[in-house]
């Protein structure tokens, strides 16, 4: 069942977390659906790539696909590889039934790096719409073909591409919790945090610097506040009973947070070293789970007020809440989309619990997901995506679907428990 991080809607699911065997670190994508209008794209493999393993391209056609709005197109061997310096013949790319074309080379530089330069054809209107030259590292190899993939997505759609962005969640690991950064493919997986005791809840700053999150190792539910440079991080808090849930403010001045220090769970507003602590909801209720909006006007949260689990709004300063969800009696865990006009939420559907989206303008609801128990959304700094966490077979898996449904994948590990996603935000 999904989680409420507080009170009794926490115990069913920090079992479930304890139960499941041991999760290896590296995840990998598999794509179970795509958007009907897919551009067909060719990615030329760049002259000079092979001397850098994995190659820049086939990192590049994967995270385009993995969007759901590109499909790389299968190449005959090319000899010589035609190269970003090339002049192009469009009407034999066309031939290929490729709406776009990529060229590129790798060369070593003087001082042992390398120069990557690409350029990106229109091969419809026939004309090239622009190329970068990038200086990059042996090791950075990953790091320029999510730039180059990037550069291709929001030439071609009018939105900023993802995929240099990262992502955080926590795996099990036999009797040791590891707090996760990843590429947003899952590849490059670093250890922020490890634990004997259950990690929850990671949430990025807006800069992408720092991760909240909380940590059971005092024996009991604490927030932190993790740098990311440095590693050291610090308790932001600590107050008697629980401490939970915490959300960044849009311009990372202040957290949210659930505390019971003064009975019941109820929501409060600090300084992210804990202090300037101010309390914002008062009722006989559980109030937890909450979110800024974008503009930092709102904060959205999850309340049993009404009798049954509903998602709330209320002025950041405090006031009246208002009832959000209406639909069923299950509605948890709001997560509002960057642009702010949406709302992604866990409902229960038919027994199920999965990802609805809430149009916030006309009140329609979406079910996003098949699946049937899903938790932990979050969205993808440009809104196309959501990540989240659903069990199968068992155990924690991560799974992601597009806005309106089309796109669904899932990013798996062999073995184990993977939960608690967080997107990161555009790198700064």
């Amino acid at each position: 069942m999904q989680r409420l991080l507080a009170g009794r809607f926490a115990v069913l699911v920090l079992t479930l977390f304890l139960s499941v065997p041991l999760a290896r670190a590296q995840l990998s994508i598999e794509i179970t659906g795509a958007g009907a209008q897919r551009i067909p794209i060719a990615i030329v493999p760049f002259a000079g790539e092979a001397a850098l393993p994995p190659g820049i391209t086939s990192i590049v056609r994967a995270d385009l696909e993995r969007s759901g709005l590109f499909r790389g197109l299968e190449l005959p061997p090319l000899n010589p590889h035609p190269t970003e310096a090339s002049s192009l013949d469009y009407a034999e790319w066309r031939a290929r039934l490729a709406d776009a074309v990529v060229l590129g080379s790798i060369a070593t530089r003087p001082d042992g790096r390398f120069e990557v330069r690409f350029r990106l054809h229109d091969a419809v209107k026939q004309t090239p719409l622009g190329g970068v030259a990038y200086t990059m590292a042996k090791g950075q190899v990953r790091a320029t073909a999510h730039r180059i993939a990037d550069y291709v997505y929001e030439k071609l759609t009018g939105e900023k591409g993802v995929f240099s962005t990262r992502i955080a969640y926590v795996v099990k690991r036999g009797k040791r919790f590891e707090l996760q950064i990843a590429d947003s493919d899952g590849a490059e997986p670093e250890t922020a945090l490890a634990s004997f005791e259950p990690i929850i809840s990671p949430v990025w700053s807006p800069d992408g610097r720092r991760l909240a999150y909380v940590s059971f190792e005092s024996k009991k539910p604490v927030v932190y506040v993790h740098s990311l440079q440095d590693g050291k991080r610090h308790v932001a808090a600590n107050f008697r009973g629980s401490n939970s849930a915490p959300a960044w403010s849009p311009d990372g001045t202040r957290l949210a947070v659930t505390l019971s220090r003064e009975g019941g769970s109820q929501i409060f507003v600090m300084n992210p070293d804990g202090s300037g602590l101010r309390r914002l909801t008062s009722s006989a209720a559980i109030d937890t789970e909450p979110r800024f909006s974008p503009d930092g006007q709102w904060l959205y949260f999850t309340s049993d007020r009404g009798g049954s689990p509903q998602v709330y709004r209320m002025r950041a300063s405090g006031g009246e809440p208002q009832r959000v969800t209406f639909e069923g009696s299950y509605n948890v865990s709001p997560r509002l989309s960057p642009d702010g006009k949406s709302l992604a939420y866990i409902t229960r559907n038919g027994g199920k619990f999965q990802v609805a989206l809430l149009d916030l303008t006309n009140r329609q609801v979406q079910i996003l997901t098949d699946s049937d128990r899903d938790e932990s959304p979050s969205f993808a700094p440009n809104g196309r995506m959501i990540l989240l966490a659903t069990v199968i077979g068992g155990r924690g898996v991560l799974s992601a679907v597009s806005s309106d449904g089309r796109v669904k994948q899932r990013l798996t590990a062999t073995a184990g428990d993977v939960r608690e996603p967080a997107w990161g935000p555009y790198i700064q």
